[in-house]
């Protein structure tokens, strides 16, 4: 092997140009592979956190001859001790009523919502969305959605009376939040859980648990076990997933449309390769002879080839990875949008580099077996004949 391994570097060093031309092509298919590969997840990365990432994954709702869950506590207590809980990351409660707000006489529908923000706040991140005051820190306080304080004419330390399953009762907006969603601007009002409780009379009660989870697209096997678990009490499961097919189908496509790039890239590097060194064994088949005549065995005469495949799968691995890593941060560099962000933020992966680098060499070394069983049944008295 050793003896192959020197033979096959002077194969290479003796056609350095030769030799830097397929390691380019090489490097070009790797970072083709891992720049590609970084845009599409980067890309499925940043829809399913602008679509769901501020949202409940799974959720639990008490099913339609019920308007809450009368304990909502031992729901929660109900749903740890399933077999999903090590993969639930967020579990909170909300009560949600619909009302009306009336301010001097000027009446607008409202849509409010408790939560238990040390909870809900690892889902929905209001706070990071407030433009105007603070989120409600005591009872009776209350965030409004920017549209409809503006419809309301209201802003931070004004009260208005909400009307609300037959009572009323007067609250003080603490704070204005831009959600950026129009819907929810102009018809949510959001204040903790314990006010909805004084509302409504009671301590234990919510209309939904809502749930974050560690994998998103586990979200579906989540919904089914849960749905097991509550079967006798007929609670309703739904998730992200089932909701947001055309979202599903999207994705999918895209990581159908990825995983073909790279396919034919590697067909393409594992193509290129093999037709190189197949001229190769021509033009060295000279050197073969002498070297066979000498007393170089098949198997080295083979491995010389293997090898050199394998040398060049290397320089172009690296050399892709380097080169791809350039152009990713060319893209996040230059590509950029209105706000200064990049239009799509890559995801660097470093497994997905590494198996891209493992990939290319393997491909390489492959692409030499041709070659390499051409070059193992060349004979003396062949390279003689055609000398």
């Amino acid at each position: 092997m050793k003896l192959a391994l020197s033979i096959a570097w002077r194969f290479l060093m003796s056609a350095k140009r030769q030799t830097l031309v397929i390691i380019l092509g090489i490097s070009v298919g790797v970072s083709v592979q891992v720049f590609i590969g970084s845009l599409i997840t980067g890309l499925q990365e940043d829809l399913v956190d602008t679509t769901i990432g501020s949202s409940s994954h799974v959720t639990v709702y008490p099913d339609q001859d019920n308007l809450s869950f009368d304990d909502y506590d031992q729901v929660i207590q109900t749903i740890m001790t399933s077999e999903s809980k090590e993969e639930l990351t967020v579990i909170s409660p909300a009560l949600d009523l619909g009302g009306i707000l009336d301010v001097d006489g000027t009446k607008k529908e409202v849509f409010l919502r408790g939560f238990d923000f040390e909870t809900s706040e690892k889902i929905y991140k209001i706070e990071d969305k407030l433009i105007q005051g603070t989120m409600p820190d005591a009872i009776d306080e209350v965030v409004l959605g920017e549209g409809l304080a503006k419809d309301l004419g209201v802003t931070v330390g004004d009260t208005l009376t909400i009307e609300i399953i037959g009572s009323t009762r007067t609250l003080t907006v603490s704070g204005i939040v831009d959600y950026g969603v129009a819907v929810l601007n102009d018809t949510w009002g959001v204040t903790k859980i314990e006010t909805m409780h004084a509302i409504v009379g009671t301590n234990t009660h919510a209309t939904s648990i809502e749930m974050q989870i560690n994998d998103v697209f586990a979200a579906e096997t989540i919904a089914s076990e849960l749905e097991v678990l509550f079967s006798d009490d007929s609670y309703v499961t739904t998730n992200w997933m089932s909701l947001n097919q055309e979202l599903l189908s999207g994705l999918e496509g895209q990581s159908i449309s990825s995983l073909m790039i790279q396919v034919f890239v590697i067909i393409s590097v594992v193509l290129g390769i093999a037709s190189v060194l197949a001229i190769t064994v021509m033009q060295k088949s000279r050197q073969i002879g002498i070297l066979k005549a000498m007393g170089i065995t098949n198997r080295d005469a083979s491995n010389v080839f293997l090898l050199e495949g394998f040398i060049l799968g290397i320089g172009g691995a690296i050399g892709g990875i380097v080169l791809g890593l350039g152009l990713s941060y060319s893209f996040t560099t230059f590509a950029l949008g209105p706000d200064g962000n990049p239009v799509v933020p890559l995801s660097i992966d470093p497994g997905f580099i590494l198996l891209s680098a493992m990939i290319a060499l393997v491909a390489s070394t492959l692409a030499a077996l041709i070659p390499a069983i051409k070059s193992k049944k060349m004979t003396v008295i062949e390279v003689i004949r055609n000398a």
